[in-house]
């Protein structure tokens, strides 16, 4: 397609979907173009206008037989893309030649494509969402009531369970479903504007009626497959970039909660708790076979890195538009939106492979849960002790020294902890070591962290995903 091929980056292009990559293709971007001006055709001859059934039939025979090598001689001379797209079109449908893209501006097509395209990818983004919020939910689910350390500035804290961590990346993801939804029922055509947004043109087509001209944007819209008020209200030449923003913003979103998602992973695997998959023949390292390296996760965080930043581009071009349009948003946009797509694409099908074969090492996870949680089950245990009579200030100051000693002995020496048999021997507390190990269950520390996880999986996520569990059930009950 020569100089049609849309600029994509090769790392998103090499991770992105075949669909997405449809979506942003040279072909959709021209069959949305002339969808367009079939719509604005069949709109203006049901209002009246001289144009014939033959000629809307014409233009529908070509709608997506688009003839490039035309459209780029065309552009060649005269260095404007829809106008050489206009003359191509015609030069298929020749009886239509001389009233495609009648009353409209450049903006027509191209912001109106614009809009159409990121809907439809904002749907792809949302429907893989649902997919990773169905893997992540049943993850959380199936480790709600195991208990791991939790960390605050990466320093052992009080225990969670594996479930309630990978609850709150899901509570994340499903933010940003939530947000991603909105923007696909949402965002709004620019309609049919004119030059500077006063819809001039289309009044002199018209004869001054206003109604006449709502009613075409209105049957634009629903000839499109939308809803007639689904059309921004007011406009220069081009819908308020601020739109761009607000879908970069979202994607964005996403990407900040994968990266957070990826990198506790990251850190997980180094600390051999947790891994993501690795197939059999997999090379860690070329120089280091025994390693196992996240390459997954790492690979969601690079290309999340680069989505994060995306959005400052539609930021600073919101802010610099002069009046009813300049041209200097063309080139950024056609690089950012598709680009932010394509990495967002690739990122929900990473977490989505990741999310259904972590595997979790229960027995690592258990080993360092019982290195630090003689020293969280130090107020239980106090307060059993003062139960059997004994002396809260003086146990209290006992367990502070016993503590530090234990702690000493593991630092210095790379020991156990040995802090309960401290406690165990120390006739002060009055408990038996038996009694001491009955106050260090670590299901005692995990407060509700398997009911929160359940909670929130049925009130927020099955809603969402309860469909799509079914099908997959009766996918595999048919095979």
């Amino acid at each position: 397609m020569g100089k049609y091929d849309e600029y994509v980056n090769p790392l998103t292009e090499r991770y992105a979907s075949v669909e997405m990559r449809r979506l942003f293709s040279p072909q959709k971007k021209f069959e949305t173009w002339r969808r367009l001006w079939v719509a604005l055709a069949e709109a203006e001859r049901e209002l009246g206008l001289p144009i014939t059934k033959k000629q809307i039939a014409e233009l529908k025979k070509y709608e997506r037989e688009i003839n490039f090598e035309a459209a780029e001689k065309r552009e060649r001379e005269v260095r404007h893309d829809v106008m050489a797209h206009v003359y191509a079109y015609g030069l298929q449908a020749k009886s239509a030649a001389g009233i495609i893209h009648l009353g409209a501006t450049s903006a027509y097509v191209g912001d109106n494509t614009d809009i159409l395209v990121m809907r439809e990818a904002l749907a792809l983004v949302r429907g893989k969402l649902a997919y990773l919020l169905l893997a992540l939910s049943e993850f959380a689910m199936g480790t709600r009531r195991i208990p791991t350390l939790g960390f605050t500035h990466f320093q052992p804290a009080q225990l969670v369970t594996v479930g309630k961590r990978a609850s709150l990346w899901l509570q994340d993801f499903y933010l940003d479903y939530t947000a991603i939804t909105a923007l696909e029922k949402n965002l709004p055509l620019l309609g049919v504007k004119g030059t500077t947004g006063t819809q001039a043109s289309f009044m002199e087509l018209f004869e001054e009626d206003g109604a006449k001209v709502d009613r075409l944007e209105a049957l634009v819209a629903e000839k499109l497959g939308l809803s007639r008020d689904a059309v921004i209200g007011l406009s220069g030449q081009t819908y308020t970039r601020k739109l761009d923003f607000s879908v970069l913003s979202a994607l964005s979103g996403l990407a900040q909660s994968a990266s957070k998602m990826a990198t506790d992973i990251r850190l997980l695997q180094s600390l051999k708790e947790i891994e993501e998959p690795f197939e059999r023949q997999q090379i860690g390292s070329s120089a280091m076979p025994y390693k196992r390296n996240p390459m997954r996760s790492e690979r969601v965080c690079s290309l999340s890195r680069y989505l994060i930043g995306l959005p400052a581009v539609c930021a600073a071009t919101e802010a610099a538009q002069w009046f009813e349009r300049t041209l200097d948003d063309s080139a950024c946009r056609r690089i950012v939106i598709p680009e932010a797509f394509l990495a967002a694409d690739a990122i929900t099908d990473i977490l989505r492979n990741i999310a259904g074969g972590l595997v979790v090492n229960e027995q690592v996870i258990r080993a360092h849960v019982e290195e630090e949680l003689p020293f969280m089950a130090t107020e239980n245990i106090l307060m059993e002790a003062v139960k059997k009579g004994g002396d809260r200030q003086k146990l209290h100051e006992a367990l502070r020294k016993h503590s530090l000693a234990a702690a000493a002995e593991v630092k210095q020496y790379g020991r156990p902890n040995d802090l309960l048999e401290r406690i165990a021997a120390d006739m002060a507390f009055g408990l038996s070591e038996k009694e001491i190990r009955g106050l260090t269950d670590p299901a005692l520390y995990v407060g509700r962290s398997a009911d929160q996880v359940a909670a929130f999986v049925r009130k927020k996520i099955h809603p969402i995903t309860r469909r799509l569990d079914e099908a997959r059930k009766g996918a595999e009950l048919k095979v």
